[in-house]
């Protein structure tokens, strides 16, 4: 069985063509399939058209109680998938439903546990694509897979490692990123992309931010171990300063010191900023441990229709 995840959040304009598109690219691999949709807490008429597909071959829909996010929205719904195959799709139609079947083949010559893709001809915008870039290179970075196109959520997985990642329980992840750790054998295809059929995308600058800073701090120390090493530098750079302006004071007399006020300010304000600099990731961190430590769910299902 292949089981396909699809979070939603407004997306009214897009739903009913995609699920037109997605039956038909299913059922032309003519084997046991199930869709499973994520109502991420929409505003919209989303649910309502949902629960109208609800008695469709093979579709259920997951109502979580709040907007919890795209990742936790995902996760939601590996939590219920019953195929050995599990693919994720947006629900913009960027991504073509048509391409689920190449996935699926890849997949299975290969003897894959992953399989990404890489957007051909991408049509999003600037704004779009130089942030996703520093997200790709950041996740090559940290995870070590030298995969090209993080961003793109049309992916297939091997039901084990998405079981894996289901058990792990973190409450804060990327789910590309975390599928790296319980896989081995990983590979890319390309696949087409289009305009956004309707409606407008749910990320934001705040939201692309909220995932890059989600990435580092679960999945890297790297940002404390900078914070280490240009804590030093400055150390040993401050003392030295110290030591160069009291030589100085000594050669050139009090009133050459007079001058270097303004400097010294400067100087000070920027031990200040990295200062703050330095507690705001370091609060990063202790925050996500806080999350951890209360155990609280990264979803909570109110519902589960066509079950």
């Amino acid at each position: 069985m292949i089981s396909v995840v699809v979070p939603v959040y407004n997306e009214e304009k897009n739903l009913p063509l995609l699920m037109d598109r997605m039956e038909a690219a299913l059922r032309a691999m003519e084997r046991p399939y199930e869709i499973v949709f994520v109502d991420d807490g929409s505003r919209d008429r989303s649910l309502e058209i949902l629960e109208g597909f609800v008695g469709r071959k093979g579709v259920r829909v997951v109502e979580l109680t709040r907007n919890y996010g795209q990742h936790s929205a995902i996760m939601s719904g590996f939590s219920i998938v019953r195929g050995r195959i599990v693919v994720t799709l947006d629900a913009d139609l960027q991504n073509p439903p048509e391409e689920i079947p190449g996935l699926v083949r890849a997949m299975e010559e290969g003897s894959y546990e992953v399989v990404g893709t890489v957007r051909v001809m991408r049509q999003d915008s600037l704004f779009r694509k130089v942030p996703s870039r520093v997200v790709n290179a950041m996740t090559r970075r940290i995870t070590g897979v030298r995969m090209t196109d993080w961003g793109c959520m049309l992916r297939a997985y091997r039901r084990e490692v998405v079981d894996r990642m289901v058990e792990s329980q973190e409450y804060s992840t990327f789910i590309p990123a975390l599928a790296t750790l319980y896989a081995k054998r990983m590979t890319e295809i390309p696949v087409s992309h289009a305009d956004r059929h309707g409606g407008v995308s749910n990320y934001t600058l705040a939201r692309l931010l909220s995932l890059q800073f989600d990435l580092l701090t679960s999945f890297s120390e790297f940002p404390l171990k900078v914070l280490l090493y240009l804590g030093t530098l400055l150390a040993f750079g401050g003392m030295a300063l110290g030591l160069l302006l009291g030589v100085l004071r000594l050669w050139y007399g009090p009133a050459w010191a007079e001058y270097g006020v303004f400097t010294l300010f400067a100087i000070l304000f920027f031990f200040v900023g990295g200062l703050f600099l330095a507690l705001g990731i370091m609060g990063q961190y202790v925050g996500r441990i806080y999350h951890e430590v209360r155990k609280r769910p990264r979803f909570t299902i109110r519902k589960v229709h066509g079950e």
